[in-house]
């Protein structure tokens, strides 16, 4: 793991048990990765602010915010974790092995983070930037206009058109605790509605206002 981490990260660790508690899902160990990962996600967030700051100086601090939600979503961080390849070194239970928590977004988003926080913790937020701005780039170029979260988008759709504002409601809850996927119906009135999934409520929901969005602009 260390050739692995070295490869990844730039540069070698001089102990591995950091890292390896970054790589523990609490299935497997009560040492697992929720400490570092509360702290690699303030490390990733810090670093992505002040990314979007130097490279968007025009931009007013609403636009900012919605580049940022975007850049740190669970899906995002969990694809870089597909991407360095963090897979074949979870460490995870059984059960969670077999409830297929080794591709759940949310456990692959938070070890990411988590790694990101043992990186930061050994070689300093320099270092955690440099492979943070390496993991993140193609994101960052790729964004032209900022990004319109779509339940902020929906809203004022329903605004402008007379509408009732958009109710949501949780239809469905599935899945494990580690790994669960919510069912989430948005409607405006009896306009129109539409579904959305996601691993947690607001992912959900955020899916559905995409959807319907995607309906009511056709």
């Amino acid at each position: 793991m260390g050739g692995w981490i070295a490869e990844t990260f730039g540069r070698k660790p001089a102990e591995l048990a950091a890292y390896q508690r970054a790589l523990t899902h609490g299935s497997q160990a009560a040492a697992n990765y929720e400490r570092m990962e509360f702290l690699g996600d303030r490390v990733l967030g810090l670093v992505i602010a002040e990314w979007l700051f130097e490279s968007f100086a025009e931009e007013p601090e609403g636009a900012l915010s919605r580049r940022l939600n975007a850049l740190v979503t669970g899906p995002v961080c969990a694809d870089v974790a597909r991407e360095v390849g963090v897979v074949p070194y979870l460490r995870l239970g059984k059960q969670a092995r077999e409830d297929g928590a080794a591709d759940s977004d949310n456990v692959l988003g938070d070890v990411i983070e988590a790694l990101i926080g043992a990186f930061y913790l050994e070689f300093g937020l320099e270092a955690a930037r440099g492979f943070i701005r390496k993991a993140w780039a193609s994101r960052i170029d790729t964004q032209g206009q900022a990004p319109k979260h779509p339940k902020s988008a929906l809203q004022e759709w329903a605004a402008a058109h007379n509408r009732r504002p958009p109710e949501y409601e949780v239809i469905d809850r599935s899945g494990p605790n580690h790994s669960p996927r919510f069912t989430v119906k948005v409607a405006i009135g009896k306009l129109a509605e539409a579904t959305g999934e996601g691993t947690s409520k607001q992912e959900a929901e955020t899916a559905a206002a995409a959807a319907l969005l995607g309906k009511l602009e056709k």
